[in-house]
């Protein structure tokens, strides 16, 4: 286990320590509020790939979404027969629904040696992963622009980050149904497309659920975490926005039951 953590350290959370501490000595006024902005500007760069692959699957999705409700409605007795015809859907659209989840696994290494890094950066603690050419502070002022403190929680902040949460899970879970075909009727009705209704109820609660959860962990976090995370999902609601707009919904055709 040891060795494993600090191969994480060396990988993740010493670099992303050292770019934060760099970034507070050389920005003027020495304000780590925009250390941490450029910081996770960089980070998100650095992540745009797996980002965009994430995005596109989505869309692919839910675009897919209507064959897939008439294919689990007229084979709703039939599970094997279901999953064969799920798959032959999926290899000939070339979509992996499992693929989507891959941009997140990822990203969970850099997110929690982020979330290291700004305590320690915040806290002036392990000051000694810093490499030797990154001067050491000894100490870091945590006051944002003159009159946030970073070191405390942040109600504002937390709030703002909870709204703009909201707004980044509602326009990635909006389908693109304007220009999408609809089941038929006998499947729109029947009971198999209830399974459909519950995951969209389920989609339409974690909309709520996790700017709420935003919002109260915020108010227990240090204001340069809530800081973070706010100037990532703004980062992220923008790139969905630039993306989404880059990927007109397909138009296809009117599905019917046997189709």
């Amino acid at each position: 286990m040891s060795g494993i953590i600090h191969l994480f350290n060396v990988i993740f959370l010493q670099p992303i320590l050292n770019i934060l501490i760099w970034l507070y000595d050389v920005l003027p006024g020495n304000d780590i509020g925009l250390a941490i902005i450029i910081l996770t500007i960089f980070i998100k760069l650095i992540l745009y790939p797996f980002t965009v692959a994430q995005i596109k699957q989505q869309r692919a999705l839910q675009e897919l979404q209507p064959k897939i409700d008439e294919i689990r409605n007229r084979l709703k007795d039939k599970k094997d027969e279901q999953g064969r015809e799920l798959m032959a859907l999926y290899a000939r659209e070339k979509v992996n629904p499992a693929s989507s989840c891959l941009p997140l696994l990822i990203q969970l290494p850099v997110f929690l040696a982020l979330y290291q890094a700004l305590v320690a950066g915040l806290s002036a603690q392990n000051f000694s992963l810093l490499y030797s050419f990154v001067p050491n502070p000894q100490s870091v002022d945590t006051v944002f622009l003159g009159f946030l403190d970073l070191s405390k929680p942040s109600y504002v902040l937390a709030v703002i980050a909870a709204l703009v949460q909201y707004v980044q899970t509602k326009q990635i879970l909006k389908p693109p149904a304007a220009t999408i075909a609809s089941p038929p009727p006998e499947v729109v009705k029947s009971a198999g497309a209830k399974d459909e209704s519950m995951a969209t109820m389920m989609n339409k609660q974690m909309m709520y659920v996790m700017p709420v959860m935003t919002a109260v962990i915020g108010f227990t976090l240090p204001g340069g975490l809530t800081l973070y995370w706010f100037v990532m999902s703004l980062l992220t609601l923008l790139q969905q926005w630039w993306l989404l707009k880059k990927m007109p919904p397909k138009i296809l055709p009117q599905l019917t039951s046997g189709q």
